[in-house]
């Protein structure tokens, strides 16, 4: 196996931390089923194995926002709304879904931007929680697992749009070699279980 990349957190691991999560949201929301919405890309694998662990009558939504302008996130560039939401969210209660919550500065601008629509109330739920990066302070309601400061790939999240269908998170070393170490750890993989790609 490639020491460039390893696997944080196991296909079983993660199913059972969503199916716990779908039980505690299924509890909290049990009188008031709520709207979840997601960012896409990243977030639709974790979403939609969420949903089905959730039992109420709940909707979803999406949005795609990206940060430009004195470049990205981690230097606190604009935030532009590629794709807004469907349906009005006045007086429901929402929950963001995302994959991964690392400085926190998009996620509170959305935060800021969702409030302004007076939802009932409006919560937070991430799969990872990369606090060591975090800039501005969040609440996250339901966190999935607390996230090394390592970049990740692999369950919805990608490296240049590849690996978000491995249903496993991998952390890499170095992200400027992410893709020759993925494919690496992957190979391995193979290797050992003595399979190989279909023909």
């Amino acid at each position: 196996m490639s020491e460039a990349a390893a696997i944080l957190f196991g296909e079983e691991e993660i199913r059972r931390r969503v199916r716990e999560l779908g039980e505690a949201i299924t509890r909290d929301y049990a009188d008031h089923p709520p709207v979840l919405i997601t960012m896409l890309k990243g977030g639709v694998v974790f979403l939609a194995d969420l949903i089905r662990c959730i039992d109420l009558p709940l909707r979803v939504d999406f949005m795609s926002i990206s940060s430009y302008g004195r470049g990205s996130e981690a230097t606190g560039g604009v935030v532009r709304i590629l794709k807004d939401l469907d349906h009005d969210i006045g007086n429901d209660h929402v929950l963001i879904v995302e994959d991964i919550v690392d400085t926190g500065l998009t996620l509170s601008y959305l935060m800021t931007a969702l409030q302004a629509r007076n939802p009932a109330s409006l919560h937070i739920c991430a799969l990872l929680d990369k606090s060591a990066r975090r800039i501005t302070p969040l609440h996250i309601r339901y966190r999935g697992f607390e996230c090394p400061d390592q970049f990740v790939v692999g369950y919805g999240l990608d490296h240049q749009e590849r690996y978000r269908n491995l249903p496993f998170i991998l952390g890499v070393q170095d992200p400027a070699t992410a893709s020759a170490a993925v494919d690496a750890y992957l190979a391995g993989m193979m290797m050992q279980s003595g399979t190989g790609p279909s023909t």
